[in-house]
């Protein structure tokens, strides 16, 4: 997702347009292209869209089939001239079969962690966790002072549609929180966020693995986990789920 670290200067220029041909209608700003979030050394194009009002759980699952991510209020596709890296992944609730590894940090995490859901917070106690987790994991690009609440609220907590949180507590410290966007017939993995310090937990994967748990008690379809970039060491983990469909070309295509 474009991070907080890549703001526009004075020198930045904006394109607004209002796109009539979806429902609800949306704003779209374009903008000069950036430093790619996710490849060093790339430069990428972010158009960001803004609909005219909450959207409702059908829309969602509308936008999501398009490609499109969320951050904060606005809806995102990658646009860059030179690169087709970013490809939109999602699985299937019920052909998703857990692997080895999977089923260890199932076992390990239902045993020591308690898992908790509810509506979204801001706190300065997330705020921290959020900052552990950005600078833990090498994902500040740059960022130099730490996150206020006001910018939780605005990249990870301000939300549209409906969306909620799901809580990782161990020993009754809160160490990870799942963001997820609820459509009508799927859940979107928003953004995640935990504590690197006890790696042995795995907590990405086990929050991945407790949002497929809620999406196949709620009768969903599909988990919808963003953005694969394998040129990315951040973003690999995404492949390792099977099986799991890609937007390719504007194609779903299944891959074992």
């Amino acid at each position: 997702m474009p991070t907080q670290g890549t703001g526009p200067t004075s020198d930045t220029r904006f394109e607004y347009e209002l796109l009539t041909d979806r429902v609800p209608n949306e704003v779209v700003i374009r903008g000069d292209p950036s430093s790619c979030p996710y490849i060093e050394g790339k430069m990428a194009q972010f158009p960001v869209r803004l609909p005219t009002r909450p959207l409702f759980p059908q829309e969602l699952d509308t936008r999501l089939e398009q490609g499109d991510r969320r951050q904060g209020d606005v809806f995102y596709t990658p646009e860059c001239e030179d690169c087709t890296a970013c490809i939109p992944i999602r699985l299937n609730v019920r052909d998703f079969r857990p692997n080895k590894t999977h089923r260890r940090i199932l076992r390990q995490g239902d045993r020591l962690l308690r898992v908790a859901a509810g509506p979204i917070h801001f706190d300065q106690a997330r705020v921290d966790l959020y900052d552990k987790h950005l600078y833990g994991r090498g994902l500040a690009h740059g960022k130099a002072n730490p996150s206020t609440q006001p910018d939780y609220e605005r990249f990870v907590a301000s939300s549209f549609i409906h969306s909620i949180e799901i809580r990782l507590y161990l020993d009754d410290a809160l160490v990870g929180v799942a963001i997820t966007d609820c459509g009508a017939t799927a859940l979107s993995a928003h953004y995640t966020y935990y504590d690197p310090t006890p790696p042995h937990l795995s907590l990405g994967t086990y929050a991945i693995l407790q949002q497929m748990r809620l999406a196949l008690k709620l009768g969903m379809q599909c988990l919808y986990l963003g953005l694969l970039v394998e040129q990315s060491v951040h973003m690999q983990y995404k492949a390792r789920f099977h099986p799991n469909e890609r937007r390719i070309q504007g194609r779903w295509t299944r891959f074992e």
